[in-house]
This record gives C-alpha cells, structure tokens and sequence, in this order.
C-alpha cells in the first residue's frame, strides 16, 4: 500500500507483512498476516510515530520519502519498544542522525539495552506535550499495554489516539484503511480478539486501568499499530477491549469450549456425544481438536466462554501431551474463573485424572465432575455420556454459573 493521508498532514506510513508465519515466534499469521502501522505528521516540525519491522526498511523509506525529506525529520516518537515496531530504527537514525526520538524513562533505558542506542534520546513525561506547529502531540503513559515502557500518543486537533498495542489486532490490510471502508469489519474483530488472548490477555488489568485514564480524551479516531484505523467508530473497539480484559476476573459468557484429543478415536467417539448433549440444552459449544489446531485458536474461545470441557485419554499414565500444553498455555496467559469437566479413555490404568485436577486447581478452575471408560465406549457409556455434557451444559448456564 502507498502512504494514505488520514487527517490534513497525517499520513499512515505503514507496511504489510504477509509472509512472517509466527508472530513472536510464537503466534501463527500465515494465513491472515499482519500490518505494522506507522504515522507521519508534516508540519513544521515533522513527527514520525513508531516504525516498522526491520525487513521492510525499503517500502517505509520509500513511502515516507515521497512525502518529505528524510533527512528532515524532528521526532522519532517511539510508544513501543519491541522490534516490530522499531526495527528499522537505526537505518534511519543513519539517514536523519539529527532526529531526537521521544519515548518514556523505561523506553530510554530499553534502547540502550536492544540497540545501544543512548544519544539523541529524550524521556517524555506523562501527560507531556509538545508542539510541532499547527499540531501538537500529548503523551500518555500505559506501562504494561503489553510491555512496561509502552505510551500512546495523542493528537488533539483531529482527535486522534495512536494507541500502539492498545486496540490492535492481526490481519493484513486488505487495501482498506479505515472500519468505514472495510467489507468484512467481523473478520478484524475476530483477529483483534485472538490478538488480544494471545498477546494482551495476561495484562487486562493494566489494559482497563489505561482506558480509564483516557476516558476523559475526545477521540475521532483510534490508530493502532496493528490492524484498522477505527474512524467510524473508535468507542467500538474500546468497548471490545474493555469486555475482553473483563474476562479476566469477571464471568465468561454462558457458553462452553470442548478440547479435545484422541489417539484411536475412542475419546473422539465420547466428545461428540458429550458434544450432542451440551447442544441439546441450547447452550452454544466450539470444539477443538488440540492436536491439529494450535493454541493461538483456542485462546479466544477459552478467554471469553465460562465453560470448558476436557476430553482427554489418559497417556502414559497422564494427561495426554497435547491437552496439557493448552491447558499450560491457559494457566500462563491467565485464564481464570472457569467451569470446567473432563471425560477420556484409558487402556489398563488411569492417570490422566490426577494431573488433569492439578492442573486445573493452578488454573483455578472448579472442577464440576468428571468421566472415564476403559477402552472403546460402549453404547451405554455413549448415552452416559450424551447426560455428561447435558449436565455440564446446565452448570454453566444457569444461575449460579460463575
């Protein structure tokens, strides 16, 4: 995409990455992509807003150089100090040696220790303003929204929060910019929250404690550094992360998560007669098979849904491997306060049992029952089963569902 003027003399200097298979190394983007967003202000003084990754050094250069000169520019406002956001930093430190780049106390002392970078660095208060010409930039400390040196900046004339990590999300731009001008608006909603369960989740606290010091701020238009410009409606993506940092510590919705994994397909053959009878007492259920769908795609279900049912054989004398990597995965994360049952096969002695309830009660899940059968289910155990999740289902749904 070329530079896209978003306010009078504010620019999205931004790339698309739609070749990265792992965000972080971790987090699988093969298929959606991702976009790093960076902001040009001309004016002047001109401002340049977070960066980009280092492998598109060319295509923001070019981009920025066709709206000023490289060598002009004042301020390097850095919001986030992790390298998809800064990569590019010292090849452009080469070409403008003379910019000062603006980050917080925490900041200052993180380029020094990612980059060696320690001239030419200035710490910004919070609160700070400063002025550019007819723009002025404020600066708002969030430590935490998700590393602790992180800030957003705020331009008041146009209203607009940059709002680095906060209220981003995956998926590469699809030529469309802004919310207004996307076709498919539910299809960033769901990257933002699988986004957020995977990077943001663990620091909802901080995440409310952010938009409750910014509650105050008029704001057109929230800019993220990852996913779409929200202009249309900016109070739409607030509000989706206020919900989804509730999770944290409030109740999930009444509906279930069903992980499961199988060897022989027997526990297979149980989940999905656990699974007919939670659908029989209307209570909606997402299944998961967590030996062929990564952790990255379950997060999302277990973070907003106040049930999970585990289907699990028993493997070696323990949980099987797979279903105890996510249930890692969750207790890392912080997946909190939920309703949580487990069935499963075993073939001459249990044990899956005893780490599944351990890991649980790290977990801080209650434990609402539990069911195990010797090798293949027979068609009474299937009907056992069937009342298994029915019974399951009405735990979470009813009245006193946590």
């Amino acid at each position: 995409m070329s530079a896209v003027e978003i306010y009078p003399d504010i620019f999205w200097v931004g790339v698309n990455d739609r070749t990265t298979d792992l965000f972080e190394g971790l987090w699988p983007i093969t298929q959606e992509g991702v976009s790093y967003n960076a902001y040009l202000v001309r004016d002047e003084r001109s401002a340049i807003i977070d960066l980009v990754k280092s492998f598109k050094v060319d295509e923001f250069l070019e981009q920025v150089a066709e709206l000023i000169d490289l060598r002009s520019i004042d301020w390097i406002v850095l919001n986030h100090l992790e390298p998809d956001h800064t990569g590019i930093l010292r090849t452009l430190l080469r070409i403008a040696p003379q910019a000062i780049i603006l980050t917080t106390e925490k900041g200052k002392e993180m380029l020094g220790t990612f980059y060696g970078i320690r001239e030419q660095v200035r710490a910004v208060a919070d609160g700070e303003t400063i002025s550019l010409g007819r723009h002025r930039l404020q600066f708002f400390h969030t430590p935490f929204v998700h590393w602790p040196e992180t800030m957003m900046t705020y331009e008041p004339a146009n209203r607009i929060l940059f709002s680095c990590d906060g209220f981003g999300g995956y998926g590469a731009l699809r030529g469309a910019l802004f919310d207004d001008q996307c076709s498919d608006l539910a299809y960033y909603e769901r990257e933002a929250l699988r986004y957020y369960a995977n990077i943001v989740a663990r620091f909802s606290r901080m995440v409310l404690r952010a938009i409750e010091k910014l509650s105050d701020l008029p704001i057109a238009a929230i800019a993220p550094s990852h996913g779409l410009i929200w202009r249309k409606d900016p109070g739409r993506i607030i509000e989706l992360y206020r919900r989804w940092a509730g999770y944290a510590t409030g109740p999930g919705e009444p509906e279930v998560t069903l992980l499961y994994g199988s060897m022989y397909g027997n526990t297979e053959k149980m989940m999905n007669a656990v699974a007919q009878g939670i659908s029989g007492q209307g209570v909606p259920v997402e299944i998961f098979d967590v030996t062929r769908t990564h952790v990255s795609y379950l997060l999302p279900s277990l973070w907003t849904r106040a049930g999970v049912m585990v289907g699990a054989p028993t493997y070696e004398g323990a949980l099987f491997p797979p279903m105890a990597h996510v249930l890692d995965v969750a207790h890392r994360k912080g997946v909190r306060n939920r309703r949580v049952a487990r069935f499963g096969s075993y073939g001459w002695s249990g044990g899956a049992q005893k780490e599944f309830e351990r890991l649980a009660a790290e977990l801080g899940w209650e434990v609402v029952d539990s069911f195990e059968f010797v090798g293949a289910p027979t068609e009474e155990e299937l009907r056992r089963g069937q009342e298994f999740g029915a019974a399951f289902a009405r735990a979470v749904a009813g009245p006193s569902a946590l």
